[in-house]
């Protein structure tokens, strides 16, 4: 169906759709599940449990006789209905019961399915520590997103069905355990404890969640209810300090939604190993531990805030609103997305969040640039998991940022409310998003949809700007370079709004309508403008290439009040180079007020091959901000020179504050040390550095570390980086650092001899057996950048035995990746090896022609 909405071979991008792919429907409602009561006692030495599910089934229609459950890799012990034993059929994934009675339509049934769960695959997972890792804390916690709460207990598992849940757990008596809702009880039971919580309000079973492990408890509140961090106990500050600012986002969320968080309390509860970086079960969010910051981290790291706001704007948007399939989860994803942008413009200011909104932006574009490109609403895929991409989130956001620019906030607001309130404790599409935006506003914003949301891709534009001073005419050009000359496919239709601006702060906007493949305007101007900002306020998504001249960019980065607009004006300055464009970017990056300008001149400083801009960079690198000074860095490691490897060593030997900036520094001095400077030294010195960052500088989820793994990784000819980084793939290993290790070797293959690059795939092909989900995804990633058809095997096997959907997605795609890499290599190989055997023939027809004419001379 996807494809009627946009021609993957005309546009040239890649399917989303993989073989196996199949249209996906909720399926028929026997009835309306009205509660579900999990009983269950842990046994976490042996990770495994016991458990009693009690599902309250309200019948829809009468003479139901079967009812099937989504219950996979569970010991199914007995089923009881209302008291009476059941028959039943269960093949491992679906459980059937065989009613004894048949059902009559608005006469509640109350099911019993006793069960137990040895090892579980999916759904809850045991930590504990091992021989490896014998610090690792003990845990128990729960994922239920998408479709994985049926690991776990049986159930009908798919967001349609929303009922109220209850969950009673015996634990040791020195651990916590944690769950949706209101605590009802705690009871002491011998040498464990019985924790009892109630969700009083409707949710799915993907939102079901436990988490139970011996933590410190951090207690903060907001109008009276509880809001509380779960962290493993030594990391009480780190707690504050990562979401401390939680209960002024309850504030603000509750007022931008128009809708008071709705659930009795909100506990975040950061767990060992998650395979996310957070979960937003209903009022219980789990993070996962890598989100603390300690007190350096926190300089330059505001991940963790947008991350605490993301999962708390899913309260309202996924866990008060439920989508009801998933091919609707934009809605959730999109909405928590832009509630970064909107937390980010509370805290920091419109600037922050207009450049939160370009990388957001930019990531998406990326993933349908170099992956795939889709259609935001989708229900052809083969698991839903694989739906949850740069698409769903990040273009998601920039669509809502889009209708809040078409309304204006006033009414944007007023839609948003309209929607959270209409549709609370109650499941959505996203046509009832269209409908309560015409509710509120009148506006039928379906245009915006079918362009956006419907169909795949975006708007490239090209825009050319000239001025005629004798009629004082500007004439602005728009070419949507997406459509081929001649075609009207692919085409946007938007209204997007044109300034002039002066340096006075004067300025004019025109709005226009570009809706074919090129069209020029014509503007009557007083005078002649200083600089032209296209899309005044950058608020659609789409790529733009600005063809003006160097007087009318240069006057637009140091004038034009919006960021973005200056960072296209320093991305067009930068592909006219010359000694003009170096003086423009220079000044910029010292004078600029806003940091986020000053990384991307920074970026685009290190593309230009000149020594001036060396010059401007380095004086970057007395920036104030740690962003800045990263950016510079990894600027000046495109450049490769001597006198960068010089101005960037000071970073490693005498350190940052920011453990980012001396983590770039570390990969740079690699990718600079990779180029000869006829220094034969050098690539040692560097690998001596590098290790000396090993051995000296663990810390924070092993950010400088991993730096100097990457740097290593740069040096593709080296045996004895090779050596270094393997050494650091071992258990035992910190987790963080042997992650960045095992990517690492991907990175080094490429200059290899033979026998290393077999000593590389055997370490890989060992590491992809492990189990753990990002263990799995960093062997994907190294396999993925591989130039040896031998690495497809290992892909293949891995694809084929993960149970994660989204690792046999990435290595289904890695396998494409490599074949494309070592055929295109082949190509190479063949045509040089047809250009040698033409020097040899064309030597010997030579030696021929010169034996023939010496012959011809003594005739």
């Amino acid at each position: 169906m996807s494809h009627s909405y946009f021609d993957n071979e005309a546009n040239s991008h890649k399917s989303f759709e993989l073989p196996g792919s199949k249209p996906h429907y909720n399926p028929d409602r026997p009835g309306q599940v009205e509660h579900i009561f999990l009983d269950l006692n842990l046994d976490i030495s042996n990770q495994s449990y016991t458990g009693i599910c009690k599902v309250a089934l309200k019948p829809i229609t009468t003479g139901i006789n079967r009812l099937s459950l989504d219950a996979v890799n569970l010991n199914i012990q007995s089923v009881d209905v209302d008291g009476i034993p059941q028959s039943f059929d269960y093949d491992d994934t679906k459980l059937d019961i065989r009613l004894e009675t048949a059902t009559e339509a608005g006469k509640v049934i109350k099911i019993a399915i006793a069960y137990s769960v040895e090892k579980p695959q999916r759904g809850l997972y045991f930590i504990t520590p091992d021989d490896h890792y014998p610090n690792k804390p003990t845990q128990v916690w729960t994922q239920g997103e998408d479709e994985d709460s049926r690991y776990w207990f049986p159930c009908f598992d798919y967001p349609g069905q929303l009922a109220t849940s209850e969950i009673r757990v015996r634990v040791p008596s020195n651990m916590k355990a944690i769950s949706n809702g209101r605590l009802v009880e705690t009871q002491q039971d011998g040498d464990a404890k019985i924790y009892h919580w109630l969700q009083e309000q409707v949710h799915p079973t993907y939102l079901m969640t436990l988490a139970v492990g011996d933590f410190a408890e951090i207690e903060d509140e907001w109008q009276g209810k509880p809001v509380t961090y779960y962290v493993e106990k030594g990391r009480e500050e780190d707690a504050q300090r990562s979401m401390g600012k939680t209960p002024r986002m309850i504030e603000f969320f509750s007022e931008k939604y128009g809708y008071l968080y709705p659930f009795p309390k909100y506990a975040q509860v950061c767990v060992d190993d998650f395979i996310f970086g957070g979960m937003e079960n209903t009022s219980t969010t789990l993070l996962t531990d890598r989100c603390l910051l300690d007190e350096r981290a926190a300089l330059d790291n505001r991940n963790t805030e947008s991350l605490v706001a993301h999962e708390l704007a899913h309260q309202w948007f996924g866990d008060l609103v439920v989508i009801k399939h998933w091919s609707h989860a934009w809605i959730k994803e999109g909405m928590a997305s832009y509630s970064e942008v909107m937390w980010t413009q509370e805290e920091y200011g419109n600037q922050e969040a207009a450049y939160y909104r370009l990388l957001e932006a930019r990531n998406y574009l990326a993933e349908d640039s170099s992956r795939y490109r889709r259609p935001i609403v989708t229900h052809i895929y083969r698991e839903a998991i694989e739906l949850y991409d740069r698409h769903l989130y990040e273009k998601g956001s920039c669509v809502y940022h889009m209708i809040r620019a078409l309304l204006g906030d006033d009414l944007f607001w007023q839609a948003i409310q309209t929607f959270v309130r209409d549709n609370a404790h109650k499941t959505v599409e996203t046509i009832d998003l269209l409908r309560a935006i015409e509710k509120a506003s009148g506006r039928n914003l379906l245009f915006l949809f079918d362009q956006y949301v419907y169909r795949g891709g975006h708007p490239d534009f090209k825009v050319a700007y000239t001025w005629d001073g004798d009629s004082k005419l500007a004439k602005v050009t728009v070419t949507q370079t997406q459509v081929k000359e001649g075609s009207n496919t692919d085409l946007f239709d938007l209204k997007i709004p044109i300034t002039f601006g002066y340096t006075q702060n004067e300025s004019k906007t025109f709005p226009v309508r570009i809706f074919e493949r090129e069209q020029s305007f014509y503007f009557p101007l007083a005078e002649k403008p200083q600089f032209v900002s296209f899309d005044a306020g950058n608020n659609y998504l789409k790529t733009v290439v600005l063809e003006y001249a160097l007087p009318e960019l240069q006057a637009q980065l140091e004038f034009d009040k919006d960021p973005v607009s200056r960072i296209y004006a320093a991305i067009a300055i930068a592909l006219k180079g010359g000694l003009e464009a170096v003086k423009a970017l220079t000044k910029a990056l010292k004078s600029d007020d806003f940091w986020g300008v000053r990384v991307e001149v920074a970026k685009v400083l290190g593309e230009i091959k000149l020594d001036q801009a060396f010059d401007g960079l380095v004086a970057g690198l007395q920036d104030e901000d740690a962003l800045v000074r990263r950016a510079v860095i990894e600027a000046l490691a495109q450049i490769k020179t001597k006198a960068s490897y010089k101005a960037i060593k000071p970073f490693i030997k005498a350190g940052d504050p920011s453990y980012y900036v001396e983590a770039a520094a570390a990969r740079a001095i690699g990718a600079i040390a990779s180029v000869d400077f006829d220094e034969e030294s050098k690539e040692k010195k560097a690998i001596k550095l590098l290790n000396n960052v090993l051995e000296e500088k663990a810390g924070w989820n092993e950010v400088v570390r991993s730096g100097a793994i990457a740097g290593l990784s740069q040096l593709k000819t080296s045996s004895e980086a090779l050596d270094i980084i393997l050494q650091y793939t071992k258990p035992g290993v910190p987790q963080a650092l042997r992650l960045g290790a095992i990517r690492a070797l991907g990175s080094i293959s490429a200059g290899q001899t033979p026998v290393h690059l077999e000593r590389i795939l055997e370490r890989l092909d060992g590491l992809s057996v492990e189990t753990f989900f990002l263990t799995q995804v960093s062997v994907v990633v190294a396999l993925g950048q591989m130039e040896t058809i031998k690495a497809v095997a290992i892909l293949n096997a891995l694809a084929s035995q993960t149970p994660d959907g989204r690792v046999r997605r990435m290595a289904e795609e890695a396998v494409q990746q490599v074949q494309a890499k070592s055929g295109s290599l082949q190509a190479t190989k063949q045509l040089r090896e047809e250009l040698d055997q033409l020097k040899k023939d064309n030597q010997q027809l030579l030696s021929r022609l010169e034996t023939l004419e010496a012959k011809s001379v003594s005739s």
